[in-house]
């Protein structure tokens, strides 16, 4: 296998620091041409310095010349900053891959530029296909390029895909943890606290993200990415909370056989398969042990207690701009919750009334679905207290 050239769009956070482990496991497979991050300036910079890109990128242009002084001589790698410089990353002539793991809205132009620039994909940022999922894989069947997921859900799902025929998928039953509060009740969400919410039981991830799979509003953005990442319908997408995290996802086909994909909780083996695919990389990690786990437990999500994911299956259902402002008020809903602006209690009722107030536009373009994020944003602060 060639090595594969790579730009990690989002180096510093969860997923970023994941392939970086992976690339530095396997020198002789990866090297790494192109790191950006948005403001933690002491992670990049250490990251620079292990890895020697050719380019790095920060968003703003005091971070980038705090960066450039960190490093001093010590390498020659180019320091970029802003929107251009994250499309600088994503396109850059010698990457062969781009491994799209930005927070949010953000990552959806650098990702669409890499598809244009015939980059392969390992996609993290499900924001990408929940805002612009037509358009996006439209652009990467054009343009000849793999969008592989990197998320442990879509990857068991891809993983289970292979070798069998697309039209024989009855449907996907997705896997949720369930989050901190799967067992709470409603009547106490109110009193949750940001601490709380980022206790998740068995993944270590990003505060946004694990807000998200505390509301159960991840697993309604990853059904919209498995719907656009498959060619499914909404309700060909079935949630299952599985506490456990060790049935990653399933594929039930029309024969009534349903195939899973399980491991321990490490995403390692989620981005290493995008990496390497169709190789297997021998990462080392265990196995289940089923004997001590002793037993796999499922239930169906209550969706009047977590109404983040019924929201997400609505907008879903009704397509077109209504999945990107579904994603804008909840990006300025989590935000201000970690603030202690608004209470936990309050999120899904900021999105579903922000909501409410739109009409959607179908099969939108770009410029489209930019507009419908920027006004599901000024929808969503005006709905924020003073």
């Amino acid at each position: 296998m060639n090595s594969r050239k790579l730009a990690i769009l989002g180096s510093t956070g969860s997923i970023g620091r994941n392939t970086l482990a992976v690339a530095k496991r396997f020198p002789e497979r990866f090297s790494v041409r192109a790191l950006t991050a948005r403001n933690n300036i002491e992670l990049l910079a250490a990251q620079v310095q292990r890895f020697c890109p050719e380019i790095a990128v920060v968003y703003d242009p005091s971070d980038a010349a705090d960066l450039k002084k960190k490093l001093g001589g010590k390498v020659s790698t180019k320091i970029l900053h802003g929107e251009q410089g994250y499309l600088d990353a994503a396109t850059h002539e010698d990457v062969d891959m781009v491994v799209s793991a930005m927070v949010g809205a953000a990552g959806l132009l650098p990702t669409l530029a890499a598809i244009e620039a015939k980059k392969n994909i390992a996609l993290a940022n499900k924001e990408t296909l929940v805002m612009a999922g037509d358009l996006v894989m439209d652009k990467a069947r054009i343009c000849g390029v793999r969008v592989l997921p990197v998320d442990s859900e879509h990857s068991a799902i891809f993983q289970c895909i292979c070798g069998n025929q697309r039209k024989d998928v009855e449907k996907i039953l997705l896997t949720a943890s369930g989050g901190p509060f799967c067992n709470s009740p409603a009547s106490e969400f109110g009193r949750v606290k940001p601490g709380d919410a980022l206790a998740h039981p068995t993944w270590q991830m990003g505060s946004k993200i694990t807000i998200d799979s505390a509301t159960l509003m991840n697993k309604g953005l990853e059904v919209i990415e498995a719907m656009h990442l498959f060619s499914l319908r909404v309700d060909q997408v079935e949630v299952v909370i599985h506490p456990q995290s060790i049935i990653h996802s399933m594929v039930a086909y029309c024969d009534g056989t349903v195939m899973a994909q399980m491991g321990l909780p490490d995403m390692q083996g989620a981005i290493a398969y995008a990496l390497s695919y169709p190789q297997r990389l021998p990462l080392g990690l265990s196995s289940p042990d089923f004997p001590d786990i002793g037993k796999l437990t499922f239930q169906a999500p209550d969706l009047e207690k977590f109404a983040c994911l019924a929201l997400a299956l609505e907008a879903g259902k009704t397509g077109g701009t209504m999945p990107a402002v579904l994603n804008a008020a909840n990006e300025v809903a989590v935000a201000a919750f970690l603030e202690d602006r608004i209470g936990f209690d309050r999120i899904a009722g900021l999105i579903g009334a922000v909501m409410q107030q739109y009409e959607p536009l179908m099969n939108p373009d770009l410029d489209t679905i930019l507009a419908a994020d920027a006004w599901g944003r000024r929808a969503a602060r005006a709905q924020l207290p003073e």
